[in-house]
């Protein structure tokens, strides 16, 4: 399929949206036609789940999974969608912190939102890293 965008910003968006598990070209679009490039960044920065499901053909389960592997993609300058971060003028950057890895971690492995911030939760705190985390909330996740 041939597809053109009116901005080198929403190729780099459409090229990213269909990199996303369950997102293929047609919700791709559909993102780019109900959203700006702009919008979208501060939607996925402000993890504003509830914007993203306005648009036509997004519900809320694959707008929790745009924000997830999107705010990683977004936080990277070198893979800025156009350069430009949420705030108009420079990239945004996005902490990379162990606690949101291993939650992102965990919704990629198939378990829901609200199950791994229980399991997350359930470790305690204390200072963790990524890979230790994610052992621990799934060992806690196979316990009875």
């Amino acid at each position: 399929m041939l597809y053109a965008f009116a901005t080198e910003g929403e190729r780099r968006l459409f090229r990213s949206l269909i990199k996303v598990s369950g997102v293929g070209p047609k919700i791709a679009l559909a993102l780019l036609s109900g959203i700006s490039v702009e919008a979208f960044s501060r939607c996925v920065v402000n993890e504003d789940i509830t914007a993203l499901t306005k648009v036509p053909g997004i519900g809320r389960k694959t707008a929790e999974r745009l924000v997830i592997e999107m705010r990683d993609r977004l936080g990277d300058p070198a893979t800025s969608l156009d350069g430009v971060g949420a705030s108009g003028g420079v990239p945004v950057p996005v902490s990379a912190n162990p606690e949101s890895e291993a939650y992102a971690a965990l919704v990629s492995l198939g378990y829901r939102p609200a199950e791994a911030t229980r399991l997350l939760k359930a470790i305690g705190p204390g200072t963790h890293s990524t890979e230790e985390l994610i052992r621990r909330a799934l060992q806690g996740a196979s316990r009875p």
